[in-house]
């Protein structure tokens, strides 16, 4: 009898470390330069070569990274009938399901990003990267990212997705919003139990392009830093991001961009709807609905931690952390 108390002791301090050691994987962390024709142990990242990813091109160019040595050229080429509704064309790269972080847990993104000519122009579906919080097996529905970095008529922009609330006011469809201090453009989808906000745009976005953004909401505060986002033909943008996804209020996310501080995004991010698992999770690539001719996204410095400075450069830090020693 002892023994069998012995080994089942035994056998819980084995599971219970183990367990530690997954829940404390995401702490360490990640980097990639794409250097090499593989990637890197320490980045932990991949290519989900899926279904979806049929129209993806991966390739590890040895001299186009932002100091001419490496970095990772993805693509996408026509995959799909334009005007298709399910299909869309993707060249995505994730993060390891075992180095996914908790959903609640703050942590910092950084990578560089390079538009290569031409840059598509066309009022059509692009992003770049987007957040996104697990999804159980066989759960229903389809959320949105509560973060995504996206393309509209060759202008950059950010939105932040959150569930659904009643809005403070709604103009008619296709009237972008007005709102006051203290308030988000927001598209409304009661439909899904969703609504996304525009959070940041490039320098050249014009009112006519948020013409989805047609309502207000005070539920996600959007705190503008005085910097846009930098347009997607400036060459290489270095982005640093922290997510930290609250759909009960506490969401906060940063966005830098060049060491330039773009916006703090405060107040209801993500969502909470029971199908949901419990991490959050990061991919990045050209993925785009049905759409003529071959698109191209060059990607180098990949960095993830739970601490800024090792993602920030020196000047952002600063910023950040409000320093007069800098």
């Amino acid at each position: 009898m002892k023994k069998v108390v012995a080994l089942a002791m035994f056998l819980t301090s084995v599971l219970t470390s183990a367990e530690t050691i997954a829940d404390d994987a995401y702490k360490t962390p990640l980097f990639d330069s794409f250097e090499g024709e593989h990637f890197s142990p320490q980045g932990g990242l991949y290519y989900k070569d899926n279904a979806e990813q049929r129209a993806g091109i991966v390739e590890f160019d040895g001299t186009a990274g932002r100091d001419g040595r490496g970095a990772l050229k993805l693509s996408v080429r026509p995959g799909c009938n334009v005007g298709a509704d399910s299909c869309s064309e993707r060249a995505e790269i994730w993060e390891r399901p075992n180095l996914r972080v908790p959903y609640f847990t703050p942590i910092w993104y950084g990578f560089a990003v390079r538009f290569a000519d031409p840059v598509p122009q066309d009022d059509h579906r692009y992003l770049i990267a987007q957040w996104k919080r697990e999804i159980d097996p066989g759960a229903p529905g389809d959320f949105s990212p509560f973060l995504a970095l996206r393309l509209r008529k060759g202008r950059l922009f950010a939105t932040v997705e959150a569930n659904h609330f009643a809005p403070l006011r709604q103009e008619p469809k296709g009237t972008p919003a007005v709102c006051g201090p203290g308030e988000t453009a927001v598209w409304m989808r009661p439909d899904t139990n969703q609504m996304r906000a525009l959070v940041a745009t490039d320098a050249n976005w014009q009112p006519e392009d948020g013409a989805l953004f047609n309502a207000c909401t005070n539920r996600i505060e959007v705190i503008d830093r005085g910097n846009p986002l930098p347009p997607p033909d400036s060459g290489w943008i270095d982005f640093a991001i922290m997510t930290k996804p609250g759909p009960d209020g506490s969401g906060h996310i940063e966005i830098f961009a060049n060491d330039k501080w773009i916006v703090t995004i405060k107040g209801y991010i993500g969502h909470n709807d029971p199908p949901l698992g419990d991490n959050q999770y990061f991919k990045f690539g050209p993925y785009r609905a049905a759409s003529d001719g071959l698109w191209t996204l060059y990607y180098d410095d990949f960095r993830r931690s739970p601490k800024a400075a090792d993602v920030l450069g020196r000047s952002a830090l600063c910023l950040l952390e409000n320093s007069s020693t800098c």
